[in-house]
């Protein structure tokens, strides 16, 4: 992840501490406590039943698979089982939750007292704590016509079911606040209970920010910040609102708490609304559900097929001599990763991570293929680095085989066969043509002893023309060096 420079480097009497909860939505078959299908519905108001739109006496019914995705993200976080569950009521007032309650967690949450670790920018690590992981009900989504002035409401997404991840306010930059959310949203997509895409809101971040000046006791009021669907724009906002508060204390000022949006266009943070309070939500524990008691068994079993999560991936990594950048980019990418791991098993080559950063992803970007439909399959990417690690071929054929295996699927070998693109890595055969460039450009040669060191480049381009580009460099510039002492 590439360095980010911090506001606060112009403040250095003040520090910042961040909080961050995060809404997981998981990607269960069915709703948390109904039957209604868990999937985004072209239509308004379709993926909806008596119980998820709050009709009078329907009673709630609790999936199990939320439970055991739950128990899923509280291990990978380190987090502590809370063996007695229950669910409340937290009431308040808005027009897409029907019921006028959210079915969620308060005092007693599915777990608590977890750590996520992120990568620092000097190599170090760090532990973000984890106050508490809940499970909890999505509310419907309020659609707004700037053009007519009209509200309306769509359905669908209410009782879809959230892990609520709250942290501890141990993040102290927007460097921290990003590493912090990349890693946390690697471990839920490895683990397979949620998709991961902010811009859907399958992932989404509420931010909480407040500055005080070094050494102080007490931390300083916070500002919320929601609905934030990106990486860099909650970098962007972090930066922003420290600075914001900073100068409000700076001229005699005092925070209001408050929840604050981030306006993309304008690039500062905005009011929306005072802060709630958890007393103004008036909980009380659900009569509907009963308690949930977690056995051993259960974390145990759900413990034995966790897969691979993301920090002992990216150690694995880095033990294959990748460097940590190279690392994070696989780890952030799923699919990258497994082409990786696929191509690695036949080529130990240490080339092999630069052809997929550099030449894989590129041809993708620039053609717009995805990955699982690009030709230029593992085991093919494979056999080309080998040809050329073996010197069958040269580093400048290997680019031209490579375009040619991306458009036809060809296999590499015989695209060397068929284009004759073989290496020459004859050293007499090479010796007789470096002497023909010698013989043949007598002023040059001249000019190059008489220290025109810049013609280097013109010998070595009538190396490369002499040979069509299939001579060994490494030969080649040996033998012009000999030549040309």
């Amino acid at each position: 992840m590439a360095e980010i420079s911090s506001v606060l480097a112009r403040y250095p009497a003040y520090e910042v501490n961040i909080g961050i909860e995060v809404h997981v939505q998981l990607a269960t078959n069915t709703k948390i406590f109904c039957s209604c299908p868990n999937k985004a519905a072209q239509e308004p108001n379709t993926n909806i039943c008596y119980i998820c739109t709050g009709q009078p006496g329907v009673l709630p019914v609790f999936n199990k698979e939320v439970l055991h995705y739950g128990i899923m993200a509280a291990l990978a976080t380190n987090s502590q089982i809370n063996a007695n569950n229950r669910f409340a009521r937290k009431h308040y007032f808005y027009p897409d939750l029907p019921k006028n309650f959210q079915i969620t967690q308060s005092d007693v949450p599915l777990c608590v007292d977890g750590f996520v670790t992120i990568h620092l920018e000097d190599g170090t690590s760090k532990n973000i704590r984890i106050m508490r992981i809940h499970m909890e009900e999505d509310a419907g989504k309020n659609i707004h016509s700037g053009s007519t002035q009209e509200s309306f409401v769509d359905l669908n997404r209410a009782g879809t079911p959230l892990l609520e991840i709250v942290t501890q306010p141990d993040i102290s930059s927007a460097y921290e606040a990003r590493a912090y959310l990349k890693t946390l949203r690697d471990i839920v997509m490895y683990l397979n209970i949620c998709s991961g895409n902010m811009e859907e809101g399958a992932f989404r971040a509420d931010t909480n920010i407040s500055v005080r000046k070094k050494g102080a006791a007490k931390l300083g009021t916070r500002c919320e910040l929601k609905n934030i669907n990106s990486f860099k724009f909650i970098s962007d906002a972090i930066e922003y609102e420290i600075e914001r508060q900073i100068l409000i204390l700076e001229d005699g000022g005092s925070i209001r708490q408050e929840t604050r949006l981030w306006d993309t266009k304008e690039h500062k943070t905005v009011a929306m609304r005072s802060k709630e309070e958890a007393a103004d939500y008036r909980y009380l524990t659900e009569p509907d559900i009963p308690p949930l008691v977690i056995d051993d068994a259960l974390i145990a079993a759900i413990r034995n097929n966790l897969p691979e999560l993301p920090d002992a991936h990216f150690k694995r990594l880095c033990s294959y001599g990748l460097t940590p950048y190279e690392a994070e980019i696989l780890i952030g990418e799923g699919q990258v990763a497994a082409y990786y791991e696929k191509a690695r098993t036949l080529s130990n080559s240490k080339q092999l991570i630069n052809w997929i950063l550099r030449d894989v992803l590129a041809y993708c970007k620039e053609h717009k293929v995805a990955l699982g439909d690009l030709k230029v399959t593992p085991e093919k990417l494979a056999a080309l680095i080998n040809l050329v690690d073996t010197a069958v071929i040269n580093n400048r054929a290997a680019q031209e085989i490579f375009a040619i295996i991306a458009t036809t699927g060809a296999e590499p070998l015989a695209v060397v066969e068929e284009k004759g693109l073989k290496q020459i890595g004859s050293a007499d055969e090479l010796e007789k043509l470096i002497k023909e460039i010698i013989d043949a450009n007598p002023g040059q040669v001249a000019d190059y002893k008489a220290g025109k060191v810049k013609l280097w480049g013109f010998f070595v381009g009538q190396a490369m023309a002499k040979t069509q580009g299939r001579g060994n460099p490494q030969i080649m510039n040996d033998l012009l060096k000999k030549y040309l002492a």
